[in-house]
Order: structure tokens, then sequence, then C-alpha cells
């Protein structure tokens, strides 16, 4: 899940760590659980070591077609080919992350990272369910997209797109509010439950402002009742959008993040999908990163978290039309791929984009717990 899902600029990051790892012999942190940087290693080759005696990865929550994960964990693989990488419930909700965490506590098949939406990483910090860590590149992540001691901070990002298949779709919508009129029986979904999942609370944010301007974003029952009125016109459909019901028809118009609109392109050959960001409301979000802080394999957590904050990471999520939080950075330092962002969607001329804050977003869910059951 926008934002600044992002100031200073840390001169140093990986290749540096790695330049100071050759300097030193490592000197390993005596518990890999209590390191917050990779200081407590001696450098990177210090961390890499403990990880390689651990030889395990447990991630969680991370779809292959999303945000181009497959290929983020392919290269991680191959960088590190001997940890076992074990990818549960790839489909799971941030809800559910959190989930994972409390009840595998002490199993060895407990998450070790975790990948959520911001209202839900800060849930999971004020729970102590995290752990403290400051990658390399610490510095380059600006300071309203980190918490500050390091129990969790946003990677990558995006905006809530409108995507459809043009074959299915005759009339192209162009806002939000497009989509209740009756030509789109039966068409719009969003990508998940946003009592519960990240992608589908931005889609909610987005109908609220698109319902009411820019002060939706303080009032979600503006986007229920929009939603509401969806339903009325019989437009809105209570599934959950993926590639499979974009393949089969079930779902030609979703509104969901831009660098997933994607996946949807890729679910079959007989699908001709399309994007648009909405002129009516630019809700953009991004997705944070954390550490179980009873991780059972805390030194291939913290490896994972360096790995994702490198440069060779961060123009990953580019390539899957993603915003990497370091962004900015890479651009000051010549260390993007121009092609990759080159690619990024434009958004429409004039357009601000909205990040709703913590305090908005568990609002929102409240308001949500109470009313969104009511409409399915």
């Amino acid at each position: 899940m926008q934002f600044s899902r992002r100031a200073g600029l840390l001169v140093s990051g990986i290749a540096s760590a790695l330049v100071a790892s050759m300097m030193m012999a490592p000197v390993q942190a005596a518990d890999s659980s209590t390191a917050t940087s990779l200081a407590d290693f001696g450098g990177l080759a210090g961390l890499e070591a403990k990880c390689k005696e651990e030889g395990q990865l447990n991630v969680i929550a991370l779809p292959r077609d999303w945000a181009n994960y497959g290929e983020v964990i392919d290269t991680f693989i191959r960088k590190y080919p001997s940890v076992n990488v074990d990818s549960q419930n790839p489909e799971a909700s941030s809800a559910q992350e959190l989930a994972a965490v409390r009840q595998l506590k002490g199993s060895t098949r407990a998450p070790d990272v975790l990948d959520v939406g911001l209202a839900f990483a800060v849930s999971g910090a004020a729970e102590g369910l995290f752990a403290p860590y400051k990658v390399a590149t610490w510095n380059d992540i600006p300071a309203g997209a980190k918490e500050k001691t390091g129990l969790y901070f946003s990677d990558y990002g995006g905006v809530i797109a409108i995507g459809y298949d043009a074959k299915r779709v005759k009339v192209a919508p162009k806002t939000i509010k497009d989509l209740g009129n009756a030509i789109y029986k039966n068409q719009v979904a969003l990508n998940g439950n946003p009592t519960s999942a990240g992608a589908a609370l931005g889609a909610m944010f987005a109908i609220s402002v698109a319902s009411q301007g820019a002060k939706g974003v303080d009032n979600m029952a503006s986007g229920v009742n929009l939603v509401k009125d969806w339903k009325k016109a019989g437009t809105f459909l209570p599934v959950q959008a993926s590639s499979a019901t974009v393949a089969n028809g079930q779902t030609p118009i979703t509104l969901d993040w831009d660098y997933l609109q994607g996946k949807y392109a890729k679910s079959s050959a007989k699908v001709k999908w399309t994007k648009v960001i909405p002129t009516d409301a630019a809700i953009g979000g991004f997705y944070q990163q954390a550490i179980n802080k009873t991780a059972p394999n805390p030194a291939c957590a913290r490896l994972w978290m360096e790995y994702l904050y490198s440069d060779q990471a961060q123009n990953l999520w580019l390539a899957g039309g993603a915003r990497p939080i370091r962004l900015d950075a890479m651009v000051k330092k010549g260390t993007v791929n121009k092609k990759y962002l080159a690619d990024l969607p434009k958004l429409p001329a004039g357009t601000t984009v909205i990040y709703p804050t913590v305090a908005q977003q568990t609002k929102a869910r409240e308001v949500l717990a109470k009313q969104w059951g009511k409409l399915n």
C-alpha cells in the first residue's frame, strides 16, 4: 500500500558497507536478534556469514506478480544460494501477516519479515511485534517514511489506478465516479477487503476523495456511501479481484495500485488490460517492511532488509512499475535504472497525490469495521 510510502542523503549504502567489510575481519553479533545495524555484524560480510549459518528465510504475503516480487525473490536466491527461501501464504493480507507472527511465535515456521500497509505497521509496532533495525541506506529513506528507531520503514509504493479490460469494457472510465454508471454493471471490484488489505483500503480512500473532494480523506463514510450507490446501480462486485478473476472475465474493472495493474494485463492473452490514474482522486501509498521480533532466522531477516534497500532491489521495484522509497536519492546518485524510471505511469496534469496519514488510516479502518460488512 502511498505515500510518502519518502531527507538527507547517505553517502555510504550497500556498496560502502561492502568496502567496509573488506577492510576489517567480520565481528559478528553475539545475538543476531538484537542487532540494530550492520555495525553489529562488523559489516555486510559478517551478516552474510550469520545468515549462511541459519540457511533459511521465511517470508509471507509476497505474491510473485506483486510489484515484481518474483524477480526480487529469485535475485536474492541467486545472490545467496545457500539460503532456502520459504514463501508462505502469498495471498495473505496485512492483518493475516500480523496474525501469523502472533500464532507462530516460537515456531521455526514463523515469518521472519513482513510487508504490510502503514496502518498495520503502526499497530504491529505498538503491539511489540517488530525488532528495530536500520539498513545501511537508512539516510536515503525520508524521515516521514520510517519509524525513527527502525521498527518499520517504507519500501515501495504507487497510486490507485483504474484498470479495465478494453475487450469487455467498451466505454473507458476516466474517473472513479464513472464507475457508478449502469454501463459497468457487474464489473467493478477491489483487490481485497479494505478492513484488512492495504490495497483495498487505498481504493476506498480514492473513492471517498472522488465522492467528497480532498476532505473525503477524513470521511471514509462518504466512500462507503458511494459504494452503496454502486451496489444499487449493480456495478460493484463483492469479489476480490485477482489475476484469475480478470482472466475469466469476472472482474473486468479493478481499483488497485497502479503497479499491480500490470499483473492483470498478464493474466490471459485474451485480456487487453489498460490502466488510467483517475482525474478525480489521486491516492498514494507505500508498503512497509518490518522484522519479526521473534524471527526464527534473525540474521537472514536482516540480510533480506539490506538487500531490499540496495540499489539492485530498489531498481527491481521500478521494473515492476512501483516507486521505490530511495528513488530520489538514486536519481541524485545516478544509480537509478533510467529506462524503468521513464516507464512509470504519468499522473494527470495538475494532480496532487494525497498520502493518507496514520491517523486518517486508523480512523478509516474504524469506520470500515462497522460499515463494510453490511455491504457484502
